[in-house]
């Protein structure tokens, strides 16, 4: 029976806002579990110091399985960017799913410098896409529930709905948004972060303060302290790409890779002489916004990361993202006597945004964690521009690709 116009999009209307939120109900109960496991494997790390040693074992262990089970789940983040691209041909496979989960608390239980998003937005991502296969889909719908699956996972673990929606937007087409996902993904974000919140799970939460009245001067030192926001996100992406191109070359084992980053990592504990920069780092971030920190400390967490995703282990990038920017914008904020709490947060969401290629996410997620206050989102709107301008062509994410387009909803 043929539906008139308006009686179609109503029933478009309802189906996208039921698979909408499943998506976020499915994203939002994996985040919760996940949060929960990564909190209890910190404690134990912090704890138990000697679980350090077995670092190598176990990147090694998740390698393996990866090798064995994994095949293109390895691929992380990249391969929903690709699934995404090829207009939903392929299945995302779903131990992506449980496979990430493991391995990510592998490799904070035993102490590698990793983050948290990779995982969420990889469990929402093959959870989703699961769902479309299940329910039968067509390609087009698949291509936007997967987004959907990507935005609630972002943002149900950094408690940033709005960012969440934004990031699946703008993340696919490397700063460009498009628009007919909008609806969805923002729904699927808050379903999945509302998840989350109702399993009992709460966010950190920080705060820059009182923001400081607008000058010139300070205006100055923000646009200097935003070009080198973009220009250590450059050095991340390059840095990150180049270890892992190295030590594949030359340890074509995957086992073998691992264990050898682990061994890396062990030996730069004693080299810096503290454990301090290990795991998600967040001691670091909250430290950043009440003190000026010292440059060997974003230096630091830069190198530990680097060489831990370099060499395979599961994690994000995006929090150590936010410890590398805070912590420089905390050293900036004392080396040019401007407020260290205000260039801190400008650099938290400036260096993830560059190095993501989503300028606009980062201001969103800027807003959702410290505000509208006085002239804040205007300073975090110059800082996440600057920087990304600043950061050039590449990125985290080497699957993204410019101005992609949608398939028509309406074939």
């Amino acid at each position: 029976m043929l539906l008139n116009p308006h009686t179609r999009y109503v029933f478009i209307a309802i189906k996208w806002l039921a698979l909408a939120i499943a998506a976020g109900l499915l994203a939002g109960t994996a985040s919760a579990g996940f949060l929960a496991l990564l909190e209890g494997a910190t404690e134990l790390r912090m704890t138990h110091g000697w679980l350090l040693w077995l670092l190598p074992i176990g990147g090694a262990i998740v390698s393996w399985m990866y090798s064995r089970y994994g095949k293109e789940a390895g691929k992380g983040n990249n391969l929903l960017l690709e699934r995404i691209y090829e207009s939903g041909g392929t299945a995302v496979p779903l131990r992506m799913a449980p496979l990430v989960l493991f391995g990510t608390v592998v490799t904070h239980l035993f102490g590698g410098s990793a983050g948290r998003e990779g995982t969420a937005v990889q469990m929402g991502g093959s959870l989703a896409d699961g769902l479309s296969r299940r329910i039968g889909l067509s390609a087009p719908e698949r291509q936007i529930l997967l987004m959907c699956g990507i935005s609630s996972g972002f943002g149900s673990v950094f408690g940033t709905p709005l960012a969440g929606a934004v990031f699946a937007l703008e993340v696919v087409a490397l700063g460009f948004l498009h628009y007919r996902a909008a609806i969805p993904c923002l729904l699927a974000s808050f379903a999945g972060h509302f998840t989350v919140l109702a399993w009992g799970v709460r966010h950190a939460s920080y705060s820059w303060g009182e923001v400081p009245a607008f000058s010139l001067m300070l205006l100055l030192k923000i646009v200097i302290a935003s070009i080198l926001f973009g220009l250590t996100a450059w050095l991340f992406s390059a840095l990150t790409h180049r270890i892992k191109a190295m030590m594949t070359k030359w340890f074509p084992n995957a086992p073998l890779k691992s264990f050898i980053g682990g061994a890396i990592i062990i030996a730069l504990v004693f080299v810096f002489g503290t454990r301090d920069y290990l795991g998600l780092g967040l001691p670091l971030l909250e430290q950043s916004f009440e003190q000026a920190a010292s440059p060997i400390v974003f230096i630091a967490k830069l190198l530990f990361t680097t060489v831990t995703l370099g060499a395979g282990f599961q994690g994000g990038e995006v929090t150590p993202l936010f410890v590398i920017g805070s912590t420089l914008g905390s050293t900036l904020g004392g080396l040019l006597s401007a407020s260290v709490p205000l260039l801190a947060g400008i650099g938290l969401i400036a260096v993830f945004g560059a190095a993501a290629n989503t300028p606009l996410a980062s201001v969103v997620m800027g807003i959702e964690l410290f505000g509208i206050d006085g002239f804040g989102p205007l300073y975090m709107l110059i800082g996440c521009a600057i920087a990304y301008f600043c950061s050039g062509r590449g990125g985290i994410y080497s699957s993204q690709r410019p101005r992609f387009q949608f398939m028509d909803l309406r074939k």
